[in-house]
């Protein structure tokens, strides 16, 4: 058995090239690399004014808002999701999520029908890449 208490986890920092408040700390709780088999997580944090910025994933994502408010974007749909909310992302559907309330944002998306995901954002993270594999991320032991 594999559990994992999102309470302890440690974040990795991630800030947008070009937009300082393309902002968040993350990290990837379960992931094939864990030895899950058909679905994969991902848990962020960010900041009051900050966004994750668009992006794609390569697979189906529940977005469970855990805490805070968020104004979340997904194709040309915008919609406030507050704790409690889950978020429905279709696999290769632009979106977004910005906080928009006074306290930290804190969401688990959870990916369905794959172990590795891909996620290809439209503005690039520091250092260089705009895109986030986790199989290469645990092959290099970053998260």
């Amino acid at each position: 058995m594999v559990t994992v208490n999102l309470n302890e986890l440690e974040l990795a920092e991630f800030t947008g090239k070009e937009n300082a408040s393309q902002h968040c700390k993350a990290t990837f709780p379960l992931v094939g690399a864990h030895g899950s088999k058909n679905l994969a997580t991902v848990y962020f944090e960010i900041a009051p004014g900050d966004h994750l910025g668009t992006h794609t994933d390569s697979a189906e994502e529940l977005l469970i808002i855990l805490s805070g408010e968020a104004q979340a974007t997904v194709g040309n749909v915008t919609k406030q999701a507050v704790e409690g909310s889950l978020v429905l992302v279709p696999e290769m559907v632009p979106h977004n999520i910005k906080n928009t309330g006074n306290t930290l944002l804190k969401v688990l998306g959870v990916f369905g029908g794959a172990n590795n995901i891909i996620a290809t954002f439209e503005k690039e993270w520091l250092p260089e890449s705009n895109i986030v594999d986790t199989a290469l991320l645990f092959e290099q032991n970053t998260l």
